[in-house]
């Protein structure tokens, strides 16, 4: 008997594994998963119960103690360690507070590019106890003011190279007592004051802890900004309670202490300033900052700075892969790419070039309550769904009629579910430990985001916008946008604050915006259907100079239909569905069509030939 208890040993340890493999591939990279739910549940947790109260300002001066002379920023050609970090940050701390139009606790907007000011600057904020406005420093006029404004904040903090910006609305800030504090050491113009030379001279003594003294976990952190249906940028608000959480799945993201991170993404977006910047301070990594992303000096860079982990989105990695090919292309350090966005055919082709590099797709939203990691590495999809994830972050995707634009419900007014392996559009429950925080002074637009009797009535979820589909190996992938907003060059366009801007225009009377589809490129491409006021001709000239502005590039719509009319749904909705069908194409569509042109700072007749020239990829766009 014993020869045979041996051979039925021997051959379930091999039959086994093999079982396992065979019917279930992805169970050591779950339980693994699992494993990084509950640490981060319990750092979550340990964290929230400490007294004084635990916030990201505390890692940081933790991480400083640790290794003060480590380096955390690197910029240009200068590095910054850990303890200067924390001593310039004291020293625009003290700058500010000994200034008669600051208090503490006061909110201030940041109007910057990425700098290291940037990043002194808001930890100096947090020591003052004040939440932080992180404005997007491409707006101009109407949408900067708008954007300043819905965060009532008391003082604005500019960059020196903004200061064009800053002076265009410099009368409505003047009127509202607002304080203007410029990045430079000398200014002339009346209303905006100077400021890097007071932090010079200012000492770089400790903040009091006092002063922050009254901040809870729900009081607001930061505000970042995020277009949507209605228009003007959302500010969507993030307390402290989420910056908390954020801590502690960063923590679990890949990246060690001794990763260099390189951050080459807007620090006012949530994937820079999240992910890379509040990331670092929880892993002690060091930052290798990049004023803005740049292509053909991205793996120079990382060479130059032994970078190991990168970020980005979808549009990263295509240009990224659009470069000219080099013998030194797989010569470099990194090892971890953390972002989201990536096609599946992009992501292929990144890794045969650019070697075996971990790529860590997520999905996330700077005002969602649920997110997704593809912890499995499976090519194209934003993440893996299993049962401990939905028990603690319910989640559902139903069923939604693209053409009412909402989602589809039964006879007693609940929603459906999409089965497995179909589009659905993606609500999240909103619950204590997966919380919707809403919109700072917009309640309206709040509102619209939160879903009702979704599975039962009375029951809340968020609706993120997005469509997605799960799979039989219950992969999830993203789909599209739904509604009134699209995504291109990384950034989110609300179409009807391009339709206003349109239609201030002296030349038009309507415009229906809406994001088409180019080959080879991510996201959709604005695009606006529009109608002449009674006797006005279409000007290309005016318009492009109108566009030009008022909004920013990413923002501009490349595209003009004229119509004679409008086409509007029963309810006097304007349509959307069939123009997004026809796209650009001159060969489908009888209307005249116009293509921005920089070059003659126009908008020109597109023509067959150019039409061309885009789908081959050799007209950029």
């Amino acid at each position: 008997m014993l020869p045979i208890t041996k051979n039925i040993i021997l051959a379930s340890s091999l039959i086994i594994p093999f079982t396992l493999k065979t019917f279930f591939p992805y169970l050591w990279v779950d339980i693994s998963y699992f494993g990084d739910l509950l640490w981060i549940l319990v750092r979550f947790v340990s964290r929230r119960r400490r007294r004084p109260f635990f916030f990201v300002l505390d890692r940081f001066l933790e991480q400083t103690a640790a290794h003060p002379d480590k380096p955390f920023i690197v910029f240009e050609n200068e590095r910054y360690s850990y303890a200067y970090t924390d001593k310039r940050s004291n020293k625009t701390a003290n700058a500010l507070q000994a200034h008669p139009g600051y208090k503490a606790g006061d909110t201030v907007a940041l109007f910057m590019g990425n700098e290291p000011a940037f990043l002194f600057t808001w930890l100096a904020l947090a020591k003052l106890g004040s939440p932080v406005a992180l404005l997007n420093h491409n707006i101009r006029t109407k949408s900067l003011l708008h954007c300043f404004n819905c965060c009532k904040a008391k003082v604005l903090i500019a960059a020196s190279e903004l200061k064009d910006a800053v002076e265009d609305v410099l009368p409505s800030l003047t009127e509202q007592g607002v304080t203007v504090l410029l990045m430079t050491k000398h200014c002339n113009t009346p209303g905006i004051e100077s400021f890097s030379d007071k932090v010079d001279e200012a000492s770089d003594a400790p903040l009091p802890m006092s002063l922050r003294s009254h901040i809870t976990f729900k009081s607001p952190a930061v505000y970042i900004y995020t277009s949507g249906t209605t228009g003007l940028p959302k500010a969507a608000v993030v307390n402290q309670n989420r910056l908390l959480i954020a801590l502690a799945v960063l923590s679990s993201n890949g990246v060690m202490p001794n990763d260099v991170f390189y951050l080459n993404l807007p620090l006012y977006h949530t994937a820079g300033f999240i992910v890379g910047f509040i990331g670092s301070i929880e892993t002690g990594s060091t930052i290798v900052l990049k004023r803005k992303f740049s292509a053909s000096q991205f793996w120079d860079d990382c060479r130059k700075n032994s970078v190991t982990v990168i970020q980005y989105i979808g549009e990263v990695m295509r240009y990224l892969c659009s470069t000219p090919k080099r013998e030194n292309d797989k010569d470099h350090k990194v090892r971890l790419a953390i972002g989201n966005g990536i096609r599946a055919d992009v992501w292929r082709e990144f890794l045969s070039r650019f070697g075996n590099i971990q790529i860590r797709e997520f999905y996330a939203s700077t005002e969602g309550n649920v997110g997704f990691v593809n912890y499995a590495g499976k090519i194209g999809a934003i993440g893996r769904v299993n049962f401990l994830h939905r028990r603690l972050f319910p989640y559902i995707l139903v069923k939604y009629d693209t053409e009412r634009d909402e989602p589809v419900r039964d006879a007693n007014g609940l929603c459906v579910e999409a089965p497995k392996g179909e589009t659905g559009l993606l609500l999240s429950k909103i619950t204590d430990i997966a919380p919707f925080v809403g919109y700072a002074q917009n309640e309206e637009q709040t509102e619209k985001k939160r879903l009702r009797n979704v599975l039962k009535k009375g029951d809340l979820y968020f609706n993120s916008g997005d469509l997605m589909r799960i799979d039989k190996d219950n992969f999830i992938y993203f789909q599209d946008r739904v509604g009134d907003t699209f995504r291109w060059k990384g950034e989110n366009v609300a179409t009807t604050e391009v339709s206003d801007i349109l239609t201030i225009c002296d030349c038009l009377k309507e415009a229906n915006v809406y994001g088409v589809q180019v080959p080879g490129h991510e996201g959709r491409i604005g695009m606006a259907a529009v109608t002449g006021k009674e006797g006005a001709q279409f000007d290309g000239s005016k318009l492009y100079k109108h566009v030009v502005s008022y909004l920013p590039s990413y923002a501009r719509p490349r595209f003009i239909r004229v119509q004679n009319a409008m086409e509007v749904t029963g309810t006097f909705k304007q349509m959307k569905v069939k123009l997004v069908e026809e796209n650009f194409d001159p060969g489908r569509i009888q209307d005249p069509l116009y293509i921005l042109n920089d070059n003659e700072k126009s908008y020109v007749p597109l023509t067959a030939q150019v039409y061309c020239s885009i789908l081959s990829g050799n007209t950029k766009l």
